[in-house]
């Protein structure tokens, strides 16, 4: 019976603990590439940059996105659609799904499909970890998403 105590306000610590655990966001900042344009003097004189509205600016990267196959996860159709740009991996949405009005179903995606989005855009790729109690929602998602990366040529 002494032992309730103790173990009642660890576990309301911990909680607390775990609640209060917030990640910080990634950032990232774009800066564009730029480029000089350079001229020499007539004569074979030294080569110079030149800065009086010359140079440009040129964006390597470019954006591009792709949509994976449908594939039946045992309770509907599910595609993805990635959206990279250069080799990047910045959005994850569902392109489609279809899980035929199953409330079960549509319960678990609701709670799952955020998550494996989350861990796609961490992995950068389409190995990603399983969500526990969502099986052949996590198989058919990462399926649709090595999909769409393929696609792209990822």
């Amino acid at each position: 019976m002494r032992r309730a105590p103790f173990v009642a306000t660890a576990t309301i610590a911990g909680l607390a603990g775990i609640l209060a655990f917030h990640t910080a966001g990634a950032s990232s900042t774009f800066a564009p590439a730029r480029s000089t344009t350079t001229t020499t003097t007539p004569g074979g004189g030294a080569t110079q940059p030149t800065t009086a509205g010359v140079s440009t600016t040129t964006l390597a990267n470019a954006t591009r996105s792709a949509i994976g196959d449908q594939v039946n996860y045992n309770y509907g159709l599910l595609s993805v659609k990635v959206t990279v740009v250069d080799r990047k991996l910045t959005a994850v949405t569902v392109a489609s799904l279809d899980d035929g009005g199953n409330f079960r179903s549509q319960m678990i995606d609701q709670q799952a499909i955020p998550l494996l989005q989350q861990e796609a855009l961490a992995a950068q790729s389409a190995n990603i970890q399983s969500i526990s109690g969502a099986s052949y929602t996590s198989w058919g998602f990462q399926q649709s998403l090595q999909s769409a990366l393929t696609k792209l040529g990822l």
